[in-house]
């Protein structure tokens, strides 16, 4: 069930308005005509849309004495996951927090597909909590527990053409964040209308197919015009080819599981999610490459 944007009656606001997801939501509603706030750490990146207040919170989710004033009158939030960082609990509950205080109807969280304690992907396990402390405030809420991006695999990529990681020939039902976008916005103007059609849902949003980082590898081989080939690491090797990058141990591990998760069959999910509530069928990985031949641009000119 979705409602039309235009029929909102909440003031909705968006996190991460500068990002390449939250951008596209406040796009969308903008262009749809809905009144929105948009939080940003720096303003002068904000896009320029009708509608839209833009609130500038340059300590981000950890200032959450701004965080409670940017929200004052908030209806519906939309919380895209901060930044990764080793203190991303605490700063998913800080803004959390703070939207409870401020008056905050409803949460819209974006999460991960099998976010929790045993997840094999590290960073899911971050989601998990945040999605229990979500629970635990008392707010309703609706999770939209997103597949890996497809927009963003094409940057896995090495300078030397090669993909690498330990995702053996698992399969994950990846999806773009076009068509999360698309979702977002569909359960924002819903939830703000005043339906509880989505109160207390947890959506997976994936692809409409599954693939592996071998196909992925062989499609952008054909869209490039450059051989692209997937070495299916081990462990010790894929942490060993990321030891070169000085990152810390927390970072290199959220690198590393993302792929071991695809061969432990975790991400191998594939719903109806964007159909039913988008109103269209999501892209697969060619049709992506199609629509969107300039973000491969940097794997022909290497």
């Amino acid at each position: 069930m979705t409602t039309s944007p235009g029929t909102t009656g909440g003031l909705i606001a968006v996190t991460g308005g500068t990002g390449a997801l939250g951008g596209r939501v406040a796009r969308r509603l903008a262009d749809a005509g809905v009144v929105q706030r948009l939080l940003v750490r720096d303003g002068s990146r904000a896009p320029d849309l009708a509608g839209a207040d833009v609130v500038s919170i340059g300590g981000g989710y950890t200032d959450a004495d701004a965080m409670r004033a940017a929200l004052a009158g908030v209806h519906t939030l939309l919380l895209v996951s901060a930044s990764e960082s080793k203190e991303r609990r605490d700063v998913h509950a800080t803004a959390v927090d703070a939207a409870v205080d401020a008056g905050v109807a409803h949460i819209v969280y974006v999460s991960f597909v099998g976010a929790g304690p045993r997840a094999t992907f590290t960073l899911a396990r971050d989601h998990g909590h945040t999605e229990e402390h979500i629970k635990a405030r008392g707010i309703t809420h609706t999770v939209l527990r997103n597949n890996m991006y497809l927009d963003l695999v094409p940057h896995f990529v090495g300078a030397d053409g090669t993909l690498r990681g330990p995702a053996g020939n698992g399969r994950f039902g990846g999806v773009t964040r076009d068509d999360i976008a698309d979702v977002a916005v569909a359960v924002l103007t819903s939830v703000a209308a005043g339906e509880d059609v989505h109160v207390g849902q947890v959506y997976d949003v994936t692809g409409r197919e599954t693939i592996s980082m071998a196909e992925i590898a062989a499609h952008l081989t054909r869209a490039s015009g450059r051989l692209i080939t997937y070495d299916d690491e081990t462990l010790d090797q894929a942490y060993a080819s990321r030891s070169v990058y000085g990152a810390p141990d927390w970072e290199v591990a959220g690198w590393v599981t993302s792929y071991s998760a695809i061969a432990a069959g975790e991400l191998d999910v594939v719903t109806s999610t964007v159909a039913d509530l988008a109103g269209h069928e999501p892209m697969t990985f060619a049709e992506y490459l199609a629509r969107y031949p300039e973000d491969i641009k940097h794997l022909r000119t290497a």
